[in-house]
């Protein structure tokens, strides 16, 4: 047990205060209390842990030494332990060689008493913000080296660089204060800085100072004598000592004897009363600003941090606060220590540790300016919560202080940790929990499944962080909608983790300040792989399970007509019940003529579950439709592919679809018209007194026929077909749902707008229609003409039959009297063959009329297709010599259209 004892730590650690102080055990106690309390501390030396510049180091110094084999012996060493595992901490253990190895030869820097101890850096302890330094071009280990190393490099800014010496650099004390006492070795000045500071304890310290935090500034300028010349004060006149423990207090907020709250004001001030120099009193106003500013921001953390309103991001922009005035407290602390070993050793000469005003306007000059800094956030920041609270942080943080740059960055890294908890949690599980509404992504609980994707969540543009841009803001709400989408419409049960690997998440403010920091790099990559792996495998889903590229192209082939057969032997079978009036029509009759032409045609063919959608609609009768003006197609959508195939785009399917019914319709009804002159011409070539009749039907039948080919040219082809090619190759390249709707909704528009169904072409829509309702009165007119041409030929051949029967059997053909009839009879049809040109002539010239109507309104629209339109359907320039109006050109009305632009 006695063996086990002496190998203690405590019995070792007491060994060495004896060894290195060369004193007994009991006069080491004191020394043996400071060094158990530095090793359970958390400081950590100020030097960059680089194993290779250590490792450097020795072998300088084996050089110097002229002990090339040493040196090279040491570097096999070093490289054959790099290779194993034995260690972990390599660089403490050559660190710990390099220390041992100092000459205990050079001169000591050891300080004989508590001021000039505290005359010394603050050692560095834990800070709220990151400690920045730039990599020092040699390791300085020697307190000397450390020196020079530091003043070359940038610590942090404010309170917690007083934990890195100073922030220039500490100044080694000056030697008069080092009077009387033993020389320090080397090695212990290579040590780490608690142990430093067991070193320089003078053996009358008292446990309680022992305890105390030594901290400060070095003093400016070169070495200055232990005591300086004070200037004798008034009658009256308070001390300088007095001010400073009346500043401490206000540090604090809190109203000191002299110094005091100006309501009024909004200051802290001097009392009037008080009998002060002008240098003293502008001191201690300079150092009064910061109780004001620390005011400032402790009044705004306390009202705050109490409102849960002000959600999870307030309060970590309350706890980075917090944290700030926690080091400015500390900082505080170690001044009223300071202050209080002064009063308990009597100090009443100004010595170079003392504390003066002047000093602590030196000490609290970083301080004062975070507390500036944090003020002006404070301000800045009134108001505002959320993503907006951040986007506030961070636009506060682009100046050019890297200080500044620094405490910003560490406030923003804590702010948006919540955010970015928000952003993984919805991009990876789909889940929303922004209680507090912080969160950019906004959810409408109202919103039914059917509209999910399209009204449920919605981005709110005030709340995206400045650090996130629209684009990844956009992705991040497709994300989490793309998963909600597929677990509550879509009924996948895929769990979000197999969709797409969930990263590593933003567990502390560390790794939300890493990400921040690489905005362009990691986090971009994060969002892009989650998007794209989510959104591939929901359209995937709707491919595979909901057949959606087969309902788009269902939509083409029957609701825009593009299955010929289908359409043509549809209309076959439904001319009889189309002709009759609307009122008389019955669903159940025109469902089963579909499934007829569905069975007899290629449709047949089609995928089960989209002939199951097709179905006949019945529109609103009005006074005098007929079944064609009410008969329509229609496809039911339902489920996820409702999103695609909204109430809207149906509603504009609808649209489109009577309108190609109804050209559709014209050319049938024109194909009916030339099949009755084609199969009447020879049998009315014994009336030669139609033959100018006739003609003109011909010949404005053919008018009609070419105004109809063009249109359905132009409606088919330039429209449809290339529309649908568009929209086609933006499906097969789209990379989310969005883009999918957004190629499908820029289809309909198209074809909407250049189909003349816009609210822009109503004018043109109602010129068509009238040139439709003439075909319809012109085939009306020819049936007529024809049915009463044909009675009268039926009537003229029955009288030459009897006439010839009568012959034969040997008597007269005719009587007088019959005829005479037969005269009168074909007299009274020849004079209804002059109504029957005017009637043709009178609906020729309508139609030519609205033709030419039409054409001047498509020679001035907006689109030059319809332009180009014009010139095929007069394609003889009939019409243009007709009307002036027609007869500019195509460049010269570009050029004039462009002008008025």
């Amino acid at each position: 047990m006695a063996t086990l004892d002496q190998k203690s730590p405590n019995v070792l650690l007491q060994s060495l205060c004896c060894r290195i102080t060369g004193k007994s055990e009991a006069e080491v106690a004191h020394q043996f209390q400071y060094a158990v309390r530095v090793i359970g501390s958390n400081y950590a030396p100020t030097i960059e842990r680089d194993e290779f510049l250590v490792s450097e180091k020795i072998k300088k110094e084996l050089l110097k030494q002229r002990r090339e084999a040493d040196a090279a012996l040491f570097s096999e060493l070093h490289r054959k332990l790099q290779t194993q595992s034995v260690l972990k901490h390599r660089w403490s253990v050559l660190y710990l060689l390099l220390s041992l190895s100092e000459d205990p030869r050079k001169p000591s820097s050891r300080v004989g008493n508590y001021g000039a101890l505290f005359a010394q850096a603050l050692p560095r302890d834990a800070h709220s913000t990151p400690f920045y330094c730039t990599r020092p071009q040699s390791l300085a280990l020697g307190y000397g080296e450390r020196s020079a190393a530091l003043s070359a490099s940038v610590g942090t800014s404010g309170i917690s660089s007083l934990g890195v010496y100073t922030l220039n650099g500490p100044t080694p004390t000056p030697q008069s204060l080092l009077a009387g006492q033993p020389p320090q070795s080397a090695a212990g000045a290579a040590q780490p800085l608690g142990s430093r500071l067991a070193w320089t304890l003078p053996a009358s310290c008292s446990p309680s100072s022992a305890l105390a935090l030594p901290a400060t500034r070095p003093p400016l300028g070169g070495p200055a004598p232990s005591v300086r010349v004070v200037r004798p004060r008034r009658d009256g006149e308070v001390s300088e000592a007095a001010l400073v423990r009346d500043i401490l207090y206000v540090f604090q907020g809190i109203d000191g004897k002299f110094i005091k709250m100006s309501a009024q004001d909004n200051c802290y001030k001097i009392d009037g009363k008080v009998v002060l120099c002008k240098s003293l009193r502008d001191t201690s106003s300079r150092l009064a600003e910061l109780g004001w500013l620390h005011n400032k921001v402790r009044k705004y953390t306390d009202a705050r941090s109490l409102d849960r309103a002000f959600g999870l991001v307030g309060q970590s922009f309350c706890a980075s606060l917090h944290q700030e005035l926690k080091e400015y407290y500390r900082l505080l602390s170690v001044l009223h220590s300071q202050l209080q070993v002064e009063d308990e050793q009597g100090v009443n000469v100004c010595t170079e540790s003392s504390l003066t005003l002047r000093r602590l306007l030196v000490w609290m000059y970083d301080p004062k300016v975070r507390l500036k800094t944090l003020a002006a956030l404070v301000d800045f920041c009134q108001g505002r919560k959320g993503g907006e609270l951040a986007s506030a942080v961070h636009s506060y943080g682009k100046t050019g202080d890297p200080q500044m740059r620094a405490l910003v960055q560490h406030i923003l890294s804590l702010v948006s940790h919540p955010i970015l908890n928000f952003l993984y949690r919805w991009i990876y599980d789909g889940e929303l929990e922004d209680t507090y509404h912080e969160f950019f992504v906004a959810s409408d609980p109202n919103v039914k499944t059917d509209r999910l994707w399209h009204d449920k969540y919605s981005l709110r543009k005030s709340m995206i962080p400045s650090f996130i841009t629209m684009d990844q803001a956009r992705k991040v709400l497709l994300i989490g909608k793309s998963i909600n989408f597929l677990h509550q419409v879509c009924h996948d049960r895929t769990p979000p983790g197999k969709i797409t690997p969930a990263s590593k998440s933003a567990d502390t403010p560390k790794d939300a300040a890493e990400l921040l920091s690489d905005l362009e790099g990691a986090f971009q990559e994060k969002i892009d792989a989650a998007y794209f792996d989510t959104s591939k495998y929901l359209l995937d889903v709707l491919n595979r399970n909901y057949l959606l590229l087969e309902h788009l192209q269902a939509m083409r082939r029957y609701l825009l007509l593009g299955q010929g057969d289908f359409i043509r032997h549809l209309m076959d079978l439904l001319k009889p019940e189309l002709a009759r009036p609307a009122t008389t029509l019955y669903q159940h009759n025109l469902t089963g003529i579909l499934e007829t032409a569905v069975r007899a045609t290629n449709a047949q063919f089609d995928n089960a579950e989209i002939l199951k959608r097709l179905d006949v609609r019945l529109l609103e009768v009005s006074p005098g439709d007929t079944g064609w003006d009410v008969f329509s197609l229609d496809y039911h959508v339902d489920g996820p592919i409702a999103t695609v195939f909204t109430r809207e785009c149906m509603g504009h399917y609808l649209r489109v679809f009577n309108f190609l019914w109804r050209a559709k319709r014209m050319e049938y009804t024109l194909t009916d018209i030339w099949k009755g002159q084609m199969c009447n011409a020879k049998l009315l070539k014994t009336m030669p007194e139609l033959s100018g009749v006739l003609h003109q039907c011909h010949i404005l039948a053919s008018e009609m026929v070419h105004f109809i080919h063009q249109m359905q040219y132009y409606i088919t082809f330039e429209v449809l077909e290339c529309s649908w090619d568009e929209l086609w190759n933006k499906v097969q390249q789209a990379q989310d749902l969005d883009h999918i709707i957004a190629a499908h909704e820029v289809f309909l528009d198209t074809i909407i707008s250049r189909c003349l169904l816009d609210n822009n072409s109503r004018s043109l829509l109602n010129q068509l229609r009238a040139i439709f309702d003439q075909i319809i009165e012109f085939q009306s007119a020819q049936d007529s003409l024809y049915r009463s041409a044909l009675e009268e030929l039926t009537l003229r051949l029955q009288y030459e039959e009897k006439k010839k029967q009568r012959e034969e059997e040997g008597q007269w053909g005719v009587t007088a009297e019959q005829e005479a009839e037969e005269k009168k009879r074909i007299q009274e049809f020849q004079e209804t063959i002059p109504k029957m040109r005017s009637q043709l002539r009178i609906l020729t010239h309508f139609y030519q009329s609205i033709v030419q109507q039409f054409l001047v309104l498509l020679m001035t629209s907006s689109d030059e297709s319809l332009r180009f339109l014009s010139f095929r359907l007069d394609f003889n320039e009939h019409y243009r010599a007709r009307e002036p109006r027609l007869r500019a050109s195509l460049g010269a009305t570009r050029g004039r259209r462009l002008s008025n632009i």
